[in-house]
């Protein structure tokens, strides 16, 4: 097990306090929440306290709220839910070129089925721009899908604008909050937001688990058939442990957000300020104003950021060179690249990502780490001493 953990944008460690609650209801509260009798009355409320306290970190009401398997199930439900409720209106949708593949994937499924998707380009900062949302609407478009937040290079986007945008031209407005939730504040009314999407693993609650909500008088297609649980929106017995371990974990969140964030956010532009400062030829990818706190991505030129990783690993530090989602593809992140970054240069990239249980002192360590690892693998490439010999 890694010492020093940098990759909480892939997964967060469960709380001990969480954990121990759902231990706790695996084992007493294993009643079925669709029947009558006590042991699934008590599986019922667990489920209705769960409701009530994502909806509370939302601004929605708990009846707006649907437990999924996961943050990418949500996803799915909206757009191809959507898609499907809405195609006698329209079979246009709009989205970003830098979206997670949870929602690049399902608009290119999609588009394999009779609709029409545009993609949109962002600027440098990897924002969104909204003249060029406004260009892209048609009378037949029915969903505009926006993350909050992205997961590669932490930038948020201007969702109020977004849904402002949406609702002006009657359009359902989806976003993709996994990142988001519990690093930024969320009222889905001031926002606009008819459809959002969250998952348990990235707050500190446990894998498996995620919601959607759905803002009441959208018509939304059931993803799964069968049963009439969540009220015969979402068929199969619910996970109640892992849901009433996101509640749990969610509620924690929302009482220490503003700390949390704090805290995080003073780590990150110190370790920004002294890679930047320390590294030459780095760049950081992504805003530096519109970022999640505990969001950094790096790029290194001349070194290949798998080669990061594993000395880092060596050093007992975990971190990112991208998506974890992708982690296995040797091509370049599709964000980055929508930047305008060279192939080269995205191959450096490093995404260290911070959480709540992160310190200054494993900070430190990291940045004295990278520094000579960056050192090591540059003294190593053809191409920067192919570089120094032409200064």
């Amino acid at each position: 097990m890694n010492k020093i953990y940098f990759d909480n944008a892939a997964t967060t460690r469960i709380r001990e306090e969480v954990l121990r609650d759902m231990v706790t209801n695996l084992a007493d509260v294993y009643g079925n929440p669709s029947s009558v009798y006590k042991t699934g009355r008590e599986a019922r409320a667990l489920l209705d306290k769960a409701r009530v306290q994502v909806a509370n970190i939302l601004r929605a009401d708990a009846s707006e709220i649907f437990f999924t398997g996961s943050g990418t199930e949500a996803d799915n439900w909206a757009i191809r839910g959507i898609a499907k409720s809405y195609k006698d209106k329209g079979n246009h949708i709009i989205t970003s070129n830098i979206e997670h593949h949870a929602v690049l994937h399902t608009c290119e499924y999609l588009e394999k089925n009779g609709y029409e998707v545009t993609y949109l380009p962002v600027n440098s900062d990897g924002i969104v721009e909204i003249e060029d949302l406004k260009k892209a609407i048609r009378p037949e478009t029915i969903l505009i899908t926006i993350m909050f937040a992205n997961n590669e290079i932490g930038t948020i986007q201007p969702i109020t604008e977004i849904g402002k945008v949406a609702k002006e031209n009657g359009i359902i407005f989806h976003t993709d909050a996994v990142q988001a939730v519990g690093a930024d504040e969320i009222d889905v009314n001031a926002m606009n937001i008819d459809l959002l999407a969250l998952s348990a693993h990235k707050l500190h609650g446990p894998k498996g688990v995620g919601a959607l909500y759905i803002r009441k008088g959208v018509k939304l297609e059931p993803f799964i058939h069968g049963g009439k649980q969540e009220a015969g929106k979402r068929a199969g017995t619910e996970n109640v442990a892992g849901i009433a371990a996101l509640g749990h974990a969610v509620e924690l969140l929302q009482n220490e957000m503003q700390e949390k964030n704090e805290k995080v956010l003073n780590l990150r532009n110190m370790i920004i300020d002294e890679l930047l400062e320390k590294i030459p030829y780095s760049r950081l990818n992504g805003s530096r104003e519109h970022r999640l706190p505990g969001n950094i991505n790096i790029s290194f030129e001349f070194i290949e950021g798998e080669s990061m990783l594993l000395l880092l690993d060596m050093k007992g530090i975990a971190a990112s060179s991208g998506s974890a989602c992708t982690s296995g593809s040797l091509d370049p992140s599709h964000v980055l690249l929508a930047l305008g970054l060279s192939h080269e240069i995205a191959h450096g990239s490093l995404r260290i990502s911070i959480g709540m249980y992160n310190t200054e002192e494993e900070a430190k360590i990291l940045i004295t780490e990278l520094e000579a690892i960056v050192k090591r693998l540059r003294e190593m490439s053809p191409l920067w001493n192919d570089f120094i010999n032409k200064q």
